[in-house]
Protein backbone atom coordinates (compact mmCIF):
# COMPACT_ATOMS: atom_id res chain seq x y z
CA UNK A 1 0.00 0.00 0.00
CA UNK A 2 1.19 3.47 -0.89
CA UNK A 3 0.23 6.57 1.11
CA UNK A 4 0.86 10.28 0.67
CA UNK A 5 0.69 10.87 4.44
CA UNK A 6 1.11 8.72 7.53
CA UNK A 7 -2.37 9.82 8.63
CA UNK A 8 -3.83 7.72 5.81
CA UNK A 9 -2.58 4.66 7.69
CA UNK A 10 -4.82 5.38 10.69
CA UNK A 11 -7.57 2.78 11.00
CA UNK A 12 -8.38 -0.44 9.16
CA UNK A 13 -6.58 -2.42 11.84
CA UNK A 14 -6.70 -6.24 11.81
CA UNK A 15 -9.22 -8.39 13.67
CA UNK A 16 -7.36 -11.49 14.87
CA UNK A 17 -8.90 -14.66 16.30
CA UNK A 18 -7.47 -15.85 19.61
CA UNK A 19 -6.71 -19.56 19.54
CA UNK A 20 -9.31 -21.36 21.73
CA UNK A 21 -6.46 -23.42 23.17
CA UNK A 22 -5.27 -20.17 24.80
CA UNK A 23 -8.50 -18.95 26.39
CA UNK A 24 -9.92 -22.44 26.98
CA UNK A 25 -13.55 -21.49 26.38
CA UNK A 26 -15.67 -24.02 24.49
CA UNK A 27 -17.93 -22.65 21.76
CA UNK A 28 -16.38 -19.17 21.97
CA UNK A 29 -14.78 -17.31 19.06
CA UNK A 30 -12.79 -14.49 20.65
CA UNK A 31 -11.29 -11.80 18.43
CA UNK A 32 -8.77 -9.06 19.18
CA UNK A 33 -9.14 -5.72 17.38
CA UNK A 34 -5.50 -4.67 17.02
CA UNK A 35 -5.61 -0.92 17.58
CA UNK A 36 -1.97 -1.17 18.67
CA UNK A 37 -1.14 -1.28 14.93
CA UNK A 38 -2.26 2.27 14.26
CA UNK A 39 0.78 4.29 13.09
CA UNK A 40 1.35 6.15 16.37
CA UNK A 41 0.76 3.00 18.38
CA UNK A 42 -2.71 3.13 19.90
CA UNK A 43 -6.47 3.36 19.57
CA UNK A 44 -6.15 7.09 20.38
CA UNK A 45 -4.70 7.76 16.93
CA UNK A 46 -8.23 7.63 15.54
CA UNK A 47 -9.69 10.13 18.00
CA UNK A 48 -6.68 12.48 17.81
CA UNK A 49 -6.88 12.68 14.01
CA UNK A 50 -10.69 12.93 13.94
CA UNK A 51 -10.66 15.78 16.48
CA UNK A 52 -8.01 17.79 14.62
CA UNK A 53 -8.04 17.02 10.88
CA UNK A 54 -10.44 19.84 9.93
CA UNK A 55 -8.96 22.38 12.34
CA UNK A 56 -5.20 22.13 11.97
CA UNK A 57 -4.82 24.45 8.99
CA UNK A 58 -6.68 27.34 10.62
CA UNK A 59 -4.87 26.74 13.91
CA UNK A 60 -1.55 27.11 12.10
CA UNK A 61 -2.71 30.33 10.39
CA UNK A 62 -3.49 32.00 13.71
CA UNK A 63 -0.42 30.55 15.50
CA UNK A 64 -2.46 28.54 17.98
CA UNK A 65 -0.99 25.87 20.20
CA UNK A 66 -2.52 22.38 20.23
CA UNK A 67 -3.39 21.49 23.84
CA UNK A 68 -4.93 18.47 25.55
CA UNK A 69 -5.41 17.35 29.14
CA UNK A 70 -3.63 14.04 28.67
CA UNK A 71 -0.61 12.15 29.94
CA UNK A 72 -0.94 9.12 27.69
CA UNK A 73 -1.71 7.90 24.20
CA UNK A 74 -3.89 10.86 23.19
CA UNK A 75 -1.03 13.22 24.00
CA UNK A 76 1.40 11.04 22.05
CA UNK A 77 -0.83 11.03 18.95
CA UNK A 78 -1.54 14.75 19.17
CA UNK A 79 2.13 15.61 19.63
CA UNK A 80 2.93 13.65 16.47
CA UNK A 81 0.13 15.31 14.50
CA UNK A 82 1.21 18.74 15.75
CA UNK A 83 4.74 18.14 14.51
CA UNK A 84 3.45 16.97 11.13
CA UNK A 85 1.57 20.24 10.70
CA UNK A 86 4.10 22.68 12.15
CA UNK A 87 2.26 23.31 15.40
CA UNK A 88 3.39 23.35 19.01
CA UNK A 89 1.77 20.86 21.42
CA UNK A 90 1.26 21.07 25.16
CA UNK A 91 0.26 18.16 27.37
CA UNK A 92 -1.45 19.25 30.59
CA UNK A 93 -1.86 16.73 33.38
CA UNK A 94 -1.97 16.47 37.14
CA UNK A 95 0.32 13.45 37.19
CA UNK A 96 2.70 11.86 34.69
CA UNK A 97 2.49 8.31 36.03
CA UNK A 98 4.33 6.46 33.24
CA UNK A 99 7.92 7.73 32.78
CA UNK A 100 8.34 6.29 29.26
CA UNK A 101 5.35 8.26 27.99
CA UNK A 102 6.77 11.47 29.43
CA UNK A 103 10.14 10.82 27.80
CA UNK A 104 8.53 10.02 24.48
CA UNK A 105 6.47 13.22 24.59
CA UNK A 106 9.64 15.21 25.20
CA UNK A 107 11.29 13.48 22.22
CA UNK A 108 8.29 14.50 20.11
CA UNK A 109 8.87 18.12 21.10
CA UNK A 110 5.90 18.41 23.44
CA UNK A 111 5.67 20.90 26.28
CA UNK A 112 4.47 19.26 29.49
CA UNK A 113 2.68 21.19 32.20
CA UNK A 114 1.88 19.32 35.40
CA UNK A 115 -0.83 20.91 37.51
CA UNK A 116 -1.68 19.97 41.10
CA UNK A 117 -5.08 18.42 40.33
CA UNK A 118 -7.00 16.88 43.19
CA UNK A 119 -8.33 13.89 41.25
CA UNK A 120 -6.87 11.57 38.62
CA UNK A 121 -8.99 13.00 35.80
CA UNK A 122 -10.83 16.19 35.06
CA UNK A 123 -13.79 16.76 37.39
CA UNK A 124 -15.82 19.70 36.01
CA UNK A 125 -17.86 19.91 39.24
CA UNK A 126 -14.75 20.76 41.30
CA UNK A 127 -14.55 24.43 40.43
CA UNK A 128 -11.41 25.03 42.53
CA UNK A 129 -9.34 22.20 41.07
CA UNK A 130 -6.42 23.70 39.07
CA UNK A 131 -7.09 21.18 36.28
CA UNK A 132 -10.72 22.32 36.04
CA UNK A 133 -9.69 25.97 36.05
CA UNK A 134 -7.21 25.35 33.23
CA UNK A 135 -9.88 23.49 31.25
CA UNK A 136 -12.18 26.49 31.59
CA UNK A 137 -9.37 28.82 30.50
CA UNK A 138 -8.79 26.75 27.37
CA UNK A 139 -12.47 27.02 26.49
CA UNK A 140 -12.53 30.78 27.03
CA UNK A 141 -9.33 31.50 25.06
CA UNK A 142 -10.19 29.73 21.84
CA UNK A 143 -7.95 31.82 19.57
CA UNK A 144 -4.76 31.03 21.47
CA UNK A 145 -5.30 27.28 21.59
CA UNK A 146 -6.61 24.40 19.57
CA UNK A 147 -8.08 22.42 22.45
CA UNK A 148 -9.22 18.95 21.42
CA UNK A 149 -11.07 18.40 24.74
CA UNK A 150 -11.05 14.60 24.55
CA UNK A 151 -13.22 14.06 27.65
CA UNK A 152 -16.17 15.98 26.22
CA UNK A 153 -15.63 16.21 22.46
CA UNK A 154 -18.23 14.14 20.53
CA UNK A 155 -15.69 13.76 17.72
CA UNK A 156 -13.82 11.39 20.05
CA UNK A 157 -16.81 9.04 19.94
CA UNK A 158 -17.52 9.75 16.27
CA UNK A 159 -14.08 8.44 15.29
CA UNK A 160 -15.30 4.99 16.31
CA UNK A 161 -18.81 5.43 14.92
CA UNK A 162 -17.30 5.92 11.48
CA UNK A 163 -14.18 3.77 11.81
CA UNK A 164 -13.67 1.10 14.46
CA UNK A 165 -17.26 -0.10 14.74
CA UNK A 166 -17.94 -0.49 10.99
CA UNK A 167 -14.56 -2.21 10.55
CA UNK A 168 -15.50 -4.87 13.13
CA UNK A 169 -18.82 -5.49 11.37
CA UNK A 170 -17.12 -5.75 7.97
CA UNK A 171 -14.49 -8.20 9.22
CA UNK A 172 -17.19 -10.38 10.80
CA UNK A 173 -19.03 -10.58 7.50
CA UNK A 174 -21.58 -7.90 8.35
CA UNK A 175 -22.73 -9.61 11.54
CA UNK A 176 -22.29 -8.07 14.98
CA UNK A 177 -20.54 -10.10 17.71
CA UNK A 178 -22.53 -11.38 20.68
CA UNK A 179 -20.20 -9.55 23.08
CA UNK A 180 -17.99 -6.48 22.86
CA UNK A 181 -15.45 -5.81 25.63
CA UNK A 182 -13.34 -2.66 26.07
CA UNK A 183 -11.57 -0.65 28.74
CA UNK A 184 -13.21 2.65 29.69
CA UNK A 185 -10.96 5.72 29.70
CA UNK A 186 -12.46 8.73 27.94
CA UNK A 187 -15.22 6.27 26.92
CA UNK A 188 -14.97 7.34 23.27
CA UNK A 189 -14.03 3.98 21.76
CA UNK A 190 -16.29 1.82 23.92
CA UNK A 191 -19.42 3.95 23.46
CA UNK A 192 -18.78 4.63 19.76
CA UNK A 193 -18.26 0.97 18.87
CA UNK A 194 -21.19 -0.08 21.08
CA UNK A 195 -23.60 2.18 19.20
CA UNK A 196 -22.54 0.80 15.83
CA UNK A 197 -22.79 -2.82 16.92
CA UNK A 198 -26.16 -2.36 18.60
CA UNK A 199 -27.50 -0.62 15.53
CA UNK A 200 -26.66 -3.81 13.63
CA UNK A 201 -27.98 -6.09 16.37
CA UNK A 202 -29.75 -4.73 19.49
CA UNK A 203 -28.91 -7.98 21.32
CA UNK A 204 -25.16 -7.23 21.45
CA UNK A 205 -23.90 -7.24 25.02
CA UNK A 206 -21.32 -4.58 25.90
CA UNK A 207 -18.91 -4.96 28.83
CA UNK A 208 -16.91 -1.95 30.03
CA UNK A 209 -13.80 -2.58 32.11
CA UNK A 210 -12.53 -0.17 34.75
CA UNK A 211 -9.62 -0.28 37.18
CA UNK A 212 -10.36 -1.69 40.61
CA UNK A 213 -10.84 0.96 43.29
CA UNK A 214 -7.58 2.57 44.40
CA UNK A 215 -5.70 0.61 41.72
CA UNK A 216 -4.01 2.01 38.60
CA UNK A 217 -4.09 0.60 35.08
CA UNK A 218 -2.78 3.00 32.41
CA UNK A 219 -5.48 4.26 30.08
CA UNK A 220 -8.58 3.24 32.01
CA UNK A 221 -10.34 4.82 34.96
CA UNK A 222 -11.80 3.56 38.18
CA UNK A 223 -15.59 3.54 38.27
CA UNK A 224 -15.61 6.65 40.46
CA UNK A 225 -13.33 8.48 38.03
CA UNK A 226 -15.13 7.46 34.86
CA UNK A 227 -18.37 9.00 36.11
CA UNK A 228 -16.65 12.37 35.84
CA UNK A 229 -16.01 11.93 32.10
CA UNK A 230 -18.45 13.80 29.87
CA UNK A 231 -18.55 11.08 27.18
CA UNK A 232 -19.35 8.28 29.65
CA UNK A 233 -22.88 6.98 29.08
CA UNK A 234 -23.93 4.24 31.53
CA UNK A 235 -26.63 3.12 29.07
CA UNK A 236 -23.91 2.08 26.61
CA UNK A 237 -22.90 -0.86 28.83
CA UNK A 238 -24.68 -3.97 29.96
CA UNK A 239 -22.03 -4.43 32.63
CA UNK A 240 -19.14 -2.40 34.01
CA UNK A 241 -16.63 -4.63 35.76
CA UNK A 242 -13.38 -3.94 37.67
CA UNK A 243 -9.97 -5.40 36.85
CA UNK A 244 -6.92 -5.22 39.11
CA UNK A 245 -3.43 -4.30 37.91
CA UNK A 246 -2.30 -7.85 38.72
CA UNK A 247 -5.03 -9.27 36.49
CA UNK A 248 -4.14 -6.78 33.74
CA UNK A 249 -0.52 -7.91 33.79
CA UNK A 250 -1.55 -11.57 33.80
CA UNK A 251 -3.73 -10.95 30.74
CA UNK A 252 -0.93 -9.04 29.07
CA UNK A 253 1.47 -11.96 29.58
CA UNK A 254 -0.98 -14.28 27.83
CA UNK A 255 -1.23 -11.93 24.85
CA UNK A 256 2.56 -11.60 24.72
CA UNK A 257 3.59 -15.19 25.25
CA UNK A 258 0.71 -17.20 23.80
CA UNK A 259 -0.76 -14.95 21.11
CA UNK A 260 2.25 -13.10 19.69
CA UNK A 261 0.63 -9.73 20.43
CA UNK A 262 3.02 -7.11 21.87
CA UNK A 263 0.19 -5.57 23.86
CA UNK A 264 0.35 -3.46 27.02
CA UNK A 265 -1.36 -3.88 30.40
CA UNK A 266 -4.53 -2.05 29.33
CA UNK A 267 -4.99 -4.60 26.57
CA UNK A 268 -4.21 -7.30 29.10
CA UNK A 269 -7.05 -5.98 31.25
CA UNK A 270 -9.39 -6.18 28.25
CA UNK A 271 -8.38 -9.78 27.51
CA UNK A 272 -8.61 -10.86 31.15
CA UNK A 273 -12.00 -9.17 31.60
CA UNK A 274 -13.34 -10.65 28.36
CA UNK A 275 -12.34 -14.23 29.24
CA UNK A 276 -13.65 -13.88 32.81
CA UNK A 277 -17.02 -12.56 31.64
CA UNK A 278 -17.37 -15.08 28.81
CA UNK A 279 -16.49 -17.97 31.10
CA UNK A 280 -19.63 -17.17 33.09
CA UNK A 281 -22.09 -16.37 30.32
CA UNK A 282 -20.98 -19.04 27.85
CA UNK A 283 -20.94 -21.95 30.29
CA UNK A 284 -23.14 -24.78 29.08
CA UNK A 285 -24.10 -23.07 25.81
CA UNK A 286 -23.93 -25.09 22.63
CA UNK A 287 -24.48 -22.22 20.20
CA UNK A 288 -21.16 -20.57 19.32
CA UNK A 289 -20.55 -17.21 20.95
CA UNK A 290 -18.59 -14.48 19.18
CA UNK A 291 -16.80 -11.75 21.14
CA UNK A 292 -14.44 -8.88 20.32
CA UNK A 293 -12.10 -6.99 22.63
CA UNK A 294 -9.85 -4.00 21.96
CA UNK A 295 -6.06 -4.28 22.02
CA UNK A 296 -5.49 -0.59 22.55
CA UNK A 297 -1.69 -0.13 22.60
CA UNK A 298 1.76 -1.72 22.83
CA UNK A 299 3.82 -2.93 25.76
CA UNK A 300 7.09 -1.02 25.26
CA UNK A 301 5.89 2.16 26.97
CA UNK A 302 5.02 0.34 30.21
CA UNK A 303 8.18 -1.43 31.25
CA UNK A 304 8.63 0.73 34.35
CA UNK A 305 4.98 0.10 35.30
CA UNK A 306 5.58 -3.64 35.00
CA UNK A 307 8.92 -3.46 36.82
CA UNK A 308 7.31 -1.68 39.75
CA UNK A 309 4.56 -4.28 40.14
CA UNK A 310 6.19 -7.49 38.89
CA UNK A 311 9.98 -6.99 39.02
CA UNK A 312 10.59 -10.75 38.68
CA UNK A 313 9.32 -10.54 35.08
CA UNK A 314 12.27 -8.28 34.23
CA UNK A 315 14.99 -10.08 36.15
CA UNK A 316 14.39 -8.52 39.56
CA UNK A 317 13.41 -10.01 42.88
CA UNK A 318 9.76 -10.89 43.37
CA UNK A 319 8.14 -8.61 45.97
CA UNK A 320 6.61 -9.92 49.14
CA UNK A 321 3.00 -10.95 48.71
CA UNK A 322 0.72 -7.93 48.72
CA UNK A 323 -1.95 -7.76 51.43
CA UNK A 324 -5.34 -8.89 50.16
CA UNK A 325 -7.65 -6.06 49.15
CA UNK A 326 -10.00 -5.08 51.98
CA UNK A 327 -13.68 -5.98 51.74
CA UNK A 328 -16.35 -3.29 51.48
CA UNK A 329 -17.32 -4.07 55.06
CA UNK A 330 -13.72 -3.57 56.24
CA UNK A 331 -13.56 -0.25 54.41
CA UNK A 332 -16.91 0.88 55.80
CA UNK A 333 -15.78 0.14 59.36
CA UNK A 334 -12.20 1.38 58.95
CA UNK A 335 -11.18 3.73 61.77
CA UNK A 336 -11.63 7.38 60.75
CA UNK A 337 -11.82 10.82 62.30
CA UNK A 338 -13.48 13.99 61.10
CA UNK A 339 -11.60 17.27 60.83
CA UNK A 340 -12.35 18.46 64.36
CA UNK A 341 -11.38 15.14 65.93
CA UNK A 342 -8.24 14.99 63.77
CA UNK A 343 -7.15 18.44 64.95
CA UNK A 344 -7.70 17.44 68.57
CA UNK A 345 -5.77 14.18 68.00
CA UNK A 346 -2.90 16.06 66.34
CA UNK A 347 -2.64 18.41 69.33
CA UNK A 348 -2.80 15.56 71.86
CA UNK A 349 -0.74 12.71 70.35
CA UNK A 350 1.09 14.22 67.35
CA UNK A 351 0.32 11.33 64.95
CA UNK A 352 2.34 10.97 61.77
CA UNK A 353 0.24 12.47 58.96
CA UNK A 354 0.72 10.60 55.66
CA UNK A 355 -0.62 12.43 52.60
CA UNK A 356 -1.29 9.90 49.81
CA UNK A 357 -1.82 12.44 46.99
CA UNK A 358 0.54 13.16 44.14
CA UNK A 359 3.58 15.37 44.75
CA UNK A 360 2.20 18.39 42.87
CA UNK A 361 -1.07 18.41 44.80
CA UNK A 362 0.92 17.99 48.02
CA UNK A 363 3.26 20.85 47.14
CA UNK A 364 0.33 23.17 46.47
CA UNK A 365 -1.43 22.68 49.83
CA UNK A 366 -1.05 20.15 52.61
CA UNK A 367 -1.64 19.66 56.32
CA UNK A 368 1.23 21.15 58.35
CA UNK A 369 3.85 18.56 59.30
CA UNK A 370 2.53 15.88 56.95
CA UNK A 371 4.75 13.67 54.80
CA UNK A 372 3.99 12.77 51.19
CA UNK A 373 3.94 9.08 50.23
CA UNK A 374 2.11 8.63 46.93
CA UNK A 375 -0.65 6.03 47.20
CA UNK A 376 0.88 3.39 44.91
CA UNK A 377 4.25 3.73 46.68
CA UNK A 378 2.48 3.33 50.01
CA UNK A 379 0.88 0.15 48.65
CA UNK A 380 4.32 -1.16 47.70
CA UNK A 381 5.60 -0.42 51.20
CA UNK A 382 2.81 -2.55 52.67
CA UNK A 383 4.07 -5.55 50.70
CA UNK A 384 7.01 -5.69 53.09
CA UNK A 385 4.87 -5.49 56.23
CA UNK A 386 4.01 -2.59 58.49
CA UNK A 387 6.02 0.49 57.43
CA UNK A 388 5.94 1.87 61.01
CA UNK A 389 5.56 0.47 64.51
CA UNK A 390 2.14 -0.59 65.82
CA UNK A 391 2.38 1.95 68.62
CA UNK A 392 2.96 4.90 66.28
CA UNK A 393 -0.25 6.92 65.74
CA UNK A 394 -0.84 7.50 62.00
CA UNK A 395 -3.36 9.71 60.24
CA UNK A 396 -3.86 8.93 56.53
CA UNK A 397 -5.14 11.61 54.15
CA UNK A 398 -6.11 11.58 50.46
CA UNK A 399 -8.28 13.90 48.34
CA UNK A 400 -11.71 12.78 49.62
CA UNK A 401 -11.01 10.05 52.17
CA UNK A 402 -11.68 7.00 49.98
CA UNK A 403 -8.14 5.70 49.45
CA UNK A 404 -7.07 6.53 52.98
CA UNK A 405 -10.00 4.46 54.30
CA UNK A 406 -8.86 1.48 52.21
CA UNK A 407 -5.32 1.70 53.53
CA UNK A 408 -6.59 2.19 57.09
CA UNK A 409 -8.58 -1.05 56.70
CA UNK A 410 -5.49 -2.88 55.44
CA UNK A 411 -3.31 -1.54 58.26
CA UNK A 412 -5.86 -2.47 60.88
CA UNK A 413 -5.98 -6.02 59.48
CA UNK A 414 -2.16 -6.08 59.74
CA UNK A 415 -2.41 -5.29 63.43
CA UNK A 416 -1.95 -1.51 63.54
CA UNK A 417 -4.41 -0.22 66.12
CA UNK A 418 -3.53 3.47 66.03
CA UNK A 419 -4.20 4.28 62.37
CA UNK A 420 -7.01 6.61 61.34
CA UNK A 421 -8.34 7.86 57.99
CA UNK A 422 -9.22 11.54 57.61
CA UNK A 423 -12.92 11.49 56.73
CA UNK A 424 -13.58 13.64 53.66
CA UNK A 425 -9.85 13.94 53.02
CA UNK A 426 -7.86 17.09 52.38
CA UNK A 427 -10.88 18.68 50.70
CA UNK A 428 -12.92 18.38 53.91
CA UNK A 429 -9.95 19.78 55.86
CA UNK A 430 -9.80 22.75 53.51
CA UNK A 431 -13.56 23.32 53.55
CA UNK A 432 -13.53 23.34 57.36
CA UNK A 433 -10.99 26.19 57.32
CA UNK A 434 -8.30 24.06 58.97
CA UNK A 435 -4.72 25.23 58.38
CA UNK A 436 -2.92 24.25 55.18
CA UNK A 437 0.60 25.14 54.08
CA UNK A 438 2.31 25.39 50.71
CA UNK A 439 5.81 24.31 49.69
Amino acid sequence: MKYDSITEAIGNTPLVRIDPAVHGLAHVDLYAKLEMLNPFGSVKDRAAWHMTRDRLAKAKERGAQLVELSSGNTAKALATLAGLHGLRFKSVTNRMRVPEIKELLLLLGAEIEELPGRSECLDPTDTEDPLTLFHRQLTEQGDAYLHTDQYFNPLNTEAHLTGTGPEILKDLGGRAPDYFVAGVGTAGSSTGVARVLRAADPEVRVVGLVADKSDFIPGIRTLDEVREVGLFDPAAYDAVEPVTSEQAIDGMLTLLRRCGLLAGPTSGAAYFGAVRHLRTVAAGRERPVTAVFIVCDRVESYLSYIRQRRPELLGGRAPAHAPAAPSEEEIRTAPSVDVAAAQEWLAREQPLVVDLRGPHAFATLHIPGSVNIVDELFGELLRGGLPFGRSRPVLLACPIGERSARYAAVLRRMGHEKVRSLAGGVIAWRDAGAPLVRD
